[in-house]
């Protein structure tokens, strides 16, 4: 199985960027092991649109345009539900067994559209707090991996 990351907005070159890769890194080696064929990011630039709806719109399309056939959809959303890693991890070891992709879905300033709300399997948040989708997209690849050891019994997680 493929995991895919679509993000809305670039990381700029310096500690972000450099902790995103290195837990994509990490989490190659280690899910390569799992069954897992690899972690991909797709980046997209914000819309421009002067309206809210509209820049959601347009991110959505974009997102959609992206996600292939037979996938899991997950959303990291403000609305999402908290979840623990180890709950983390176990979703993506049924996701593993039940789909060809998972795809993480990261919306921009204004959030993810309703529509693609509506089609995630899985909603979650890390918390009650708004983060910046920098951010999330870093403590996103860290429980990825995080998911990865907890499934492949390495002691990077202490319960």
């Amino acid at each position: 199985m493929r995991l895919v990351v679509i993000a809305i907005g670039r990381l700029k070159q310096g500690p972000e960027r450099e902790l995103a890769e290195r837990y994509r890194e990490r989490f190659d080696d280690t899910g390569r092991k799992l069954g897992f064929r690899g972690l991909e990011i797709h980046e997209i630039p914000e819309s421009r649109a002067r309206e809210a709806a509209t820049r959601m719109a347009e991110e959505a399309a974009e997102i959609s345009a992206l996600i292939p056939e037979k996938h899991v959809l997950i959303a990291l959303d403000e609305r999402g539900k908290s979840i623990d890693s180890a709950a983390f991890a176990q979703h993506l070891g049924r996701f593993r067994d039940e789909a060809r992709d998972v795809i993480f879905v990261i919306g921009g300033a204004d959030g993810l559209s309703p529509e693609l709300r509506r089609k995630a399997k899985l909603t979650i948040a890390f918390g009650a707090a708004t983060w910046p989708h920098q951010m999330v997209r870093v403590m996103l690849l860290e429980q990825i991996y995080r998911a990865a050891t907890i499934l492949a019994g390495h002691p990077y997680h202490r319960a």
